[in-house]
């Protein structure tokens, strides 16, 4: 356990949360995953305050989740896209909504997402094993580089 602890300090998740930030830059996200682009979209949709949109706007760009560029029909105008960082975001996005429907509202959130071929819901996000089994809380373990896939060797040789 001692090493594992101090492998801890290297974990990604600190990193990843200063650049994400905090509940205004989820929120944007959203929108940005919505279809808003425009400082002014985001200001009026989300009801956030000016100084606040401009700084969480900055960080996102700075990170490299939104890109920052002028508009195609007005150079004067920027619009916010999400990179392809910021869309390997999205399974984060939907986990934490429903995690929050099952955990916080205790209902479902409206609308709904679906699948565009098909128009049914989307499952569940899931822990999966590297064989696509969905995992539990009892089926997760740390392990530490030398010792990834020994269990699997040991059985292998049984």
């Amino acid at each position: 356990m001692g090493k594992l602890r101090e492998k801890l300090s290297e974990c990604s998740l600190p990193a990843a949360l200063e650049a994400v930030g905090e509940r205004w830059s989820f929120l944007i996200l959203r929108a940005s995953f919505n279809g808003l682009h425009h400082f002014e979209e985001f200001l009026s949709e989300l009801g956030i305050a000016r100084n606040i949109l401009a700084d969480r706007l900055g960080r996102l760009v700075r990170h490299g989740i939104l890109g920052r560029e002028p508009c195609p029909d007005d150079r004067r105008k920027v619009e916010y896209r999400l990179t392809e960082k910021g869309f390997a975001l999205l399974p984060t996005m939907i986990a934490l909504r429903q995690w929050g429907e099952q955990w916080e509202t205790n209902e479902p959130a409206f609308p709904v997402l679906v699948d565009e071929r098909d128009r049914l819901p989307i499952q569940q996000v899931a822990v999966l094993s590297h064989d696509g089994r969905a995992l539990g809380k009892h089926d997760l373990i740390w392990a530490l580089p030398g010792e990834i896939g020994r269990v699997v060797e040991l059985q292998a040789a049984e």
